[in-house]
């Protein structure tokens, strides 16, 4: 270019208007524990650049979903944390069983001072409650022996479908009747009727139902209930096959029915009738969401042995209201796995409580922490870990809970 004359260097403004607020974040200050998680607290403030400057700004200028934590985590180094408990609370009946409580804390292992429980969140918390018995209630006319309530209700292989059957089967329970397909009578105008049994009968009460038949049929159009959800079991070694056969879901308005299985999870509201939903394992949960009244589905479910094993031998499934669970189970061939589950399933609108009548997990030794029990709540995902001779009392969110018997 030095043939051409070079033009004089100058500077002009471009633009004037300062840059919007920003967050500002100053290095974190020294961790607030000497060992294991502690928190760092770093100084965020809201400046503005203002020809070149930072200008410290209120906060409320600075985009507030967009703002820094105060604090954050830090570890220096490992250090153990272990729980305690305070002695247990007096039974809370006066006779026959009831329960006992107490408060857990969580303390630091070498200053054995109580210190916040996140802490403490990575080790298994023993139980806060457990049963506990008053002795032997005064006889009343009308009640129920002793040995009622822990009478089992396990699922056959073949199910009654008779009507004297089924009342039988539950009578003095409470649990909703399973809807069994009607046979459909020709005579007397019976078929429209007989039609509407098979499809649910009264359709207001097939919400916080449990089926339990081989094939069925579901009415859940025009129910009463915003949020409508029933339940399907079979026994292990089947799974569940459902057909959606007519669907009035108004999917602009955000009606939806969801599927959920130990193996599977779909929603949909489009393009439903006719479409298959394989639970995969024995068990479904359909729950319907309407907003407007007269919509709904209608399904139609069957049973059949599982193409894939998804249990072992040692498992097992109890339907609600009440059971009896005992561990180990002893094989034919005197096998033993080591991890055996049982299956709890009830009504939907039903909570289950898990009562440990007897434990014996071995002696506190170096093998110990092997052998627990774990009982997840399917609802949450949550779990929780009982070990040694512990009694315990545990209830669920949700109609679904696992036990898992480890070695």
């Amino acid at each position: 270019c030095h043939p051409v004359p070079k033009p004089e260097s100058r500077m002009e403004v471009c633009d004037l208007s300062p840059c919007p607020p920003r967050w500002k974040v100053t290095p974190a200050g020294p961790c607030s524990s000497s060992c294991g998680l502690g928190l760092a607290v770093q100084l965020v403030t809201c400046v503005q650049i203002r020809q070149g400057k930072e200008v410290l700004q209120e906060e409320h200028l600075c985009p507030v979903a967009e703002k820094p934590p105060t604090s954050v985590p830090c570890v220096i180094r490992t250090c153990s944390y272990e729980w305690s408990f305070s002695e247990w609370s007096e039974c809370s009946t006066s006779c026959g069983n009831g329960i006992q409580t107490r408060r857990d804390f969580c303390l630091h292992s070498q200053t054995h001072k109580h210190v916040d429980p996140v802490f403490c969140r990575r080790f298994p918390k023993a139980i806060v409650v457990r049963g506990c018995s008053s002795g032997p209630c005064p006889e009343r006319v009308g009640t129920r022996s002793p040995g009622a309530e822990l009478q089992p209700v396990t699922p056959a292989t073949h199910l009654t479908t008779a009507a004297a059957g089924r009342e039988e089967r539950y009578k003095g329970l409470d649990l909703p009747l399973p809807a069994v397909p009607q046979e459909q009578t020709k005579t007397g105008g019976g078929e429209e009727d007989a039609a509407k049994r098979s499809m649910g009968g009264n359709t207001s009460g097939v919400c916080g139902s449990l089926f339990l038949n081989a094939t069925g049929i579901i009415n859940m159009m025009d129910v009463e209930n915003s949020d409508c959800t029933v339940a399907i079991g079979r026994p292990l070694r089947e799974e569940i096959t459902l057909r959606i056969l007519e669907s009035s879901l108004n999917c602009s308005a955000g009606e939806v029915v969801l599927f959920s299985g130990r193996m599977m999870w779909r929603t949909g509201c489009r393009n439903l009738p006719l479409s298959l939903i394989n639970s995969r394992t024995n068990t479904l949960i359909v729950k319907q969401r309407v907003v407007l009244p007269g919509s709904g589905v209608i399904l139609q479910y069957s049973s059949r042995t599982a193409t894939k094993k998804y249990y072992q031998d040692c498992d097992k499934q109890l339907f609600g209201p009440q059971g009896e669970i005992v561990n180990p189970v002893q094989l034919p061939d005197q096998r033993r796995e080591d991890v055996c589950r049982t299956f709890i399933d009830v009504a939907p609108q039903h909570r289950i409580a898990i009562r440990a009548l007897y434990t014996d997990l071995g002696t506190e030794g170096n093998h110990t922490h092997f052998n627990y029990i774990l009982v997840r709540d399917v609802s949450t995902m949550k779990t929780m870990v009982f070990r040694g001779k512990q009694q315990f009392l545990w209830q669920s969110t949700g109609s679904q809970a696992e036990i898992e018997f480890h070695e």
